[in-house]
């Protein structure tokens, strides 16, 4: 219950922050953060955090799948194969997200 009151508090005071700062601020954040996100540093820092949790999301799938065996649904087992050949294709061209892995 203590959560849900939180979360509901924060939200209305986002809300009342959100509208007292107005459209300009709000342009101002947006831009700050493409520029954050364009930098070359930080694409790279995502790019490699993303593929050390497809490495440990495949290392968990086997040790998962060791232990239970063919109870795996089929759709997990697709969903990480698929995720496997991305990353042994060297991120060649785009992702699901339409960004390129440079």
């Amino acid at each position: 219950m203590r959560y849900k009151v939180a979360f509901v508090v924060g939200l209305a005071l986002g809300y009342v922050v959100g509208t007292r700062a107005g459209r300009e601020r709000y342009e101002q954040m947006k831009k700050s953060a493409r520029q954050i996100a364009q930098n070359p540093a930080v694409r790279n820092a995502a790019e490699t955090a993303g593929q050390t949790g497809l490495q440990y999301a495949g290392k968990a799938f086997a040790a998962v799948g060791e232990k239970v065996g063919d109870a795996l649904p089929d759709s997990l087992s697709a969903r990480v194969r698929g995720s496997r050949s991305r990353t042994a294709g060297g991120g060649a061209g785009e992702d699901e997200w339409g960004t390129s892995n440079t």
